[in-house]
């Protein structure tokens, strides 16, 4: 368990944070902020610029830099990510950071071995592995689907213990800041499981307006995606977290949020009244919910 008072020494040093402009990122980045930890924002708009494609601009980014939150987009399991990940977990080694924290997937191969990548390191290490998050209905992409009343998805009767963005920002930032989390892997979920039936009807229960759970054929998901816009890692991404990880592999609640922070996770109807008291799911309110 965590203990506030006694905090990792990040003197002289930023804490710089991947992602700084995503779901998980822009959470840690804000905590961090609030509590006067100098920090930097790696993302393609900051200053110096990230970009997990350009490795050449990495050790800019890099230069100060004591931690380091690791969120790599789209996702680890992405074709490409682990070779991305040894690439940046070497540099930044040899940069001097001295304690990495990843954000890593439950049940994905590729993302197993990308923690191995951070856990053979000679510094500190923390993995934060968590499961779907919360937030995919409300600021993500299934948010349109809530907003027309219809969660139509290629998933099977498969519960999934759903977890809250803001605890995954919790742990991270203890992992980040505090001692006694050098070491751990963190499974990260909320504190029961759900099928996509059971959360659709929970959330149309918290916002007063139907919505219902389609389970629709793989092909014309990806078909749908396509049309949608989607680019194409995020498309591969979903039809393999839909075809491979949803089969029941993940279908247990993990102890990582009470382990890391001493409290119990968020649970999906907390979520689902939060949101529903924002008005987001009402249609035509797309305001970002934080």
């Amino acid at each position: 368990m965590s203990n506030a008072t006694n905090t990792h020494d990040t003197s002289g040093g930023l804490t710089l944070v991947l992602g700084g402009s995503g779901k998980t990122g822009r959470r840690v980045a804000q905590r961090l902020q609030a509590r006067g930890i100098p920090t930097r924002i790696g993302s393609r708009s900051g200053s110096p610029a990230f970009d997990w494609a350009r490795p050449k601009g990495w050790g800019a980014v890099l230069d100060g830099v004591r931690a380091v939150y690791i969120s790599y987009a789209p996702d680890l399991a992405v074709p490409g990510a682990t070779g991305s990940i040894q690439r940046f977990v070497d540099e930044a080694v040899a940069k001097g950071v001295t304690r990495l924290v990843l954000l890593s997937g439950r049940g994905e191969e590729e993302a197993q071995a990308c923690e191995r990548i951070v856990q053979a390191t000679d510094i500190e290490w923390t993995i934060v592995r968590s499961s779907w998050f919360m937030q995919n209905f409300s600021e993500g992409e299934f948010l349109q689907m809530v907003l027309d009343g219809t969660i139509a998805l290629p998933a099977a009767d498969v519960a999934e213990p759903f977890i809250d963005v803001n605890d995954i920002a919790d742990v991270a930032v203890a992992a980040l800041t505090e001692a006694g989390h050098a070491y751990e892997t963190y499974e990260v979920t909320g504190p029961r499981l759900l099928t996509f039936s059971e959360l659709a009807e929970e959330i149309a229960a918290a916002a007063g307006r139907g919505v219902q759970f389609v389970r629709i054929p793989s092909d014309s998901f990806v078909e749908g995606i396509a049309e949608a816009g989607v680019t194409g890692d995020v498309a591969w991404l979903l039809n393999y977290l839909f075809d491979t990880v949803l089969d029941g592999r993940n279908a247990y609640v993990g102890d990582g949020v009470k382990r890391a922070l001493g409290r119990e996770a968020a649970d999906f109807s907390a979520f689902t009244h939060r949101i529903a008291a924002r008005g987001l799911w009402q249609p035509g309110n797309r305001e970002a919910v934080a």
